[in-house]
């Protein structure tokens, strides 16, 4: 078993490897179109885990044999991947993104400044703050498709797009501590901890929300120049009836309140596609394919991940209470925060002081790489064709990220 532990680290050091190199592949692809097919399909951020966790899979069955491979991938829990993967695909459907949008243009037309300015702020500090009660997952979808028209487009700054893509990650991820149940990272030590929602809102909720409204409002400040108007709808365009939308927003609702049940939610999310069938004309194109993608990323990411806990325990638990906080920020970046929590729920008499800074940093660190929280992959997918090359550099993503992580370190440590 030894040996096994020692190739799951090796590839999983590949894996983030693979992650940094992907903006390299899509160059390559441009360089070389005769294999363009086979470079993009390796520059697609979405499929490093995945294939990486198949090489496992592989490695395994040639240690191990294949019945001890198979036992292990389905030993998996895999409900995050198949949640993201529905409420994504619910929340970005066209009925419940302008309900979310005219609902955001209402409280922009009541602010006396500049429409496109608060609307960008709304997205970036509101739509993030509501993750608590609709899950990251669903707010890191609708931030991502109402920005994309305004801030992730070619003619935007480079560099603007990765600072707007660091704050709505990191607000993301701290934005969801409000509640003891919308927050990956947060859910996986919940019950084990008694944390219910009172004690994370009074805990880490104000502070995450007071890091979140300064993020977004510095952000949005250094975008003002460079903003334009929403496009406007398509013509002919159908309008939705208050019915389909309240439809769509009781599915979505459905979904988050079985986020835990999979059999549940995926069953809620067949009747949901026969409903989008039927009524068409209210439609734009499920975003199946992207979903799908980022569900491959996250289950992935469970399997390479389940395997890292023989290095990741004794590290996390040999560390002091203040070195918690800032390992933890650190190897957030390198390991989904949410595998980090949980790891750390198995320790046994760890401090409350402990606990809370595991989590603090767990969660300040979670914008900082695409795969330090669960809901970065879906962002990232809705974005990149607006950056150069239509992929996410990694060391420009954590360059963007760092200044609104800092600030919620600060915040967290007062």
């Amino acid at each position: 078993m030894r040996d096994m532990h020692l190739i799951a680290a090796i590839l999983f050091g590949l894996a983030l490897a693979h992650t940094f190199a992907t903006k390299s592949f899509e160059r390559l692809a441009d360089r070389y179109p005769r294999h363009a097919g086979l470079f993009h399909f390796f520059g697609e951020v979405e499929v490093v885990f995945g294939l990486w966790a198949l090489v496992l899979i592989v490695a395994m069955a040639f240690v191990m044999g294949g019945g001890a491979a198979i036992g292990y991938a389905e030993s998996r829990t895999y409900t995050e991947p198949l949640f993201v993967f529905v409420i994504m695909v619910v929340a970005a459907s066209r009925p419940v993104l302008e309900a979310i949008r005219a609902a955001i243009a209402t409280l922009a037309r009541l602010v006396p400044l500049r429409t496109p300015l608060v609307n960008v702020w709304l997205c970036l500090a509101l739509v993030p703050l509501l993750g608590s009660l609709i899950t990251e997952p669903a707010a890191m979808t609708l931030a991502a498709l109402m920005l994309a028209p305004q801030i992730f487009r070619k003619d935007m700054p480079e560099w603007l797009k990765y600072a707007a893509l660091g704050v709505l990650f990191v607000n993301v991820s701290i934005g969801g501590t409000l509640t003891a149940f919308a927050a990956p990272p947060v859910l996986m030590v919940a019950s084990t901890w008694h944390w219910d929602s009172a004690f994370m809102a009074s805990t880490f909720g104000w502070r995450a929300a007071v890091a979140v409204l300064i993020n977004a409002t510095v952000v949005s400040a250094m975008l003002r120049g460079h903003l334009v108007d929403s496009p406007a709808p398509a013509p002919g365009a159908v309008r939705v009836p208050l019915l389909v939308s309240a439809i769509h927003l009781a599915f979505l609702a459905a979904v988050v309140g079985f986020a835990h049940h999979p059999v549940i939610f995926v069953g809620l999310f067949l009747f949901f596609i026969g409903f989008t069938h039927a009524y068409e004309k209210y439609q734009n194109p499920l975003i199946l394919k992207e979903g799908l993608m980022v569900g491959f990323f996250l289950a992935g990411l469970v399997v390479l991940g389940g395997m890292q806990q023989w290095w990741l325990q004794p590290l996390v638990s040999s560390m002091g209470p203040r070195a918690l906080f800032f390992g933890a920020t650190a190897l957030t970046a390198i390991t989904d925060n949410a595998a980090l929590t949980y790891l750390g729920s198995l320790i046994v008499g760890l401090s409350d002081q402990a606990k809370y800074m595991l989590l603090a940093g767990a969660v300040a660190g979670g914008g900082l790489t695409i795969i330090a929280n669960a809901p970065n992959p879906a962002g990232a997918a809705l974005v990149r064709e607006g950056f150069e090359d239509g992929s996410i550099g990694v060391g420009a993503l954590l360059l963007g990220a760092l200044p609104p992580t800092i600030m919620a370190m600060i915040m967290f440590l007062l």
